[in-house]
């Protein structure tokens, strides 16, 4: 079977799936695991992610009021990968190729590829995606198997006996900020804290400083959507000046920490459990271990 990714959570999931040697294309943003970077990418975009993230949200923001294009699918690529299943997404015009052009898409190949839509905003929806995705490529027994384990590790981590939950403001923008949405608020709950920002299964929204300083946070934890820990924290030395920032309870008592937000927060596959044991070790670190692989840091 021959498939095509077009988003980074749908290639995890292939990969998870053991399926990495059916993949013939992926999206431009996939980066994981790092031998797909090998295969040809079959989208790109016109965001201008180098720039400032005040210049990025602004760009986003007139783009999506124009109902202009972010991504571009390359049709002619596509047709020459001969795709057996393309996974996509419904779920966020801002993060992958939006529904319609792949849908138009469809009707241009002669492979008349199965379309798999990924969109989910719980983990639930998320373990349900890669059980759909497992059934499509003929391996249900092997997508229920890797979904039990994903659980079993959230479960040992909500199992886990808190006597106090700290107060959380989980951010996935920064300039300007966002609180982190969809699946985030119940990362944190899992992890045991308290999400002040978010709401379970509700897309993020643009916050005001203000409005953080008055959910007077414990911890500030950091993922920023599309980012790596090096970006975000080039944005974090931007708000040193700050004032709002500086008035922050959770500032001024060094629980800022920031992590990967690209690989283990902003993308709905496997990893986001690798995101909540991170998370985890940041709220009750005498309590959870750090995980070996995933970085963070915290600023104090």
């Amino acid at each position: 079977m021959r498939v095509v990714t077009l988003l980074p959570s749908a290639t995890e999931i292939v990969c998870g799936l053991g399926l990495q040697d059916q993949l013939v294309g992926v999206s431009h943003s996939c980066n994981f695991p790092a031998a797909i970077n090998q295969l040809p990418a079959v989208t790109s975009t016109h965001v201008p992610f180098t720039a400032s993230s005040e210049t990025i949200d602004n760009y986003v923001r007139e783009h999506l009021s124009g109902h202009a294009a972010l991504y571009d699918l390359d049709v002619a690529a596509l047709e020459s990968l001969q795709p057996d299943v393309i996974v996509s997404q419904a779920l966020c015009d801002v993060c992958a190729v939006a529904t319609g052009d792949v849908t138009a898409a469809l009707t241009e190949l002669s492979s008349k590829p199965t379309l798999i839509d990924l969109t989910p905003n719980t983990l639930d929806d998320v373990f349900d995606d890669i059980r759909r995705v497992g059934e499509t490529l003929d391996l249900p027994d092997r997508a229920t198997a890797l979904v039990a384990d994903l659980k079993a590790r959230c479960e040992r981590l909500a199992s886990t006996r808190i006597d106090r939950r700290p107060r959380v403001a989980f951010l996935e923008w920064l300039i300007p900020p966002f609180n982190g949405g969809h699946w985030n608020p119940e990362l944190v709950r899992l992890a045991g804290g308290v999400d002040l920002l978010g709401a379970h299964g509700q897309p993020s929204s643009s916050q005001d400083w203000e409005q953080i300083a008055d959910a007077d946070p414990d911890l500030i934890f950091i993922a920023c959507c599309g980012f790596r820990v090096e970006r975000a924290l080039e944005d974090v030395e931007q708000l040193q000046d700050h004032p709002v920032w500086q008035s922050l309870r959770a500032v001024r008592d060094g629980r800022v920490f920031v992590t990967d937000g690209n690989a283990y927060f902003a993308s709905p596959g496997p990893r986001l459990i690798d995101g909540l044991e991170v998370l985890a070790h940041a709220l009750h670190p005498t309590i959870h271990p750090r995980p070996d692989a995933a970085p963070l840091v915290r600023i104090t």
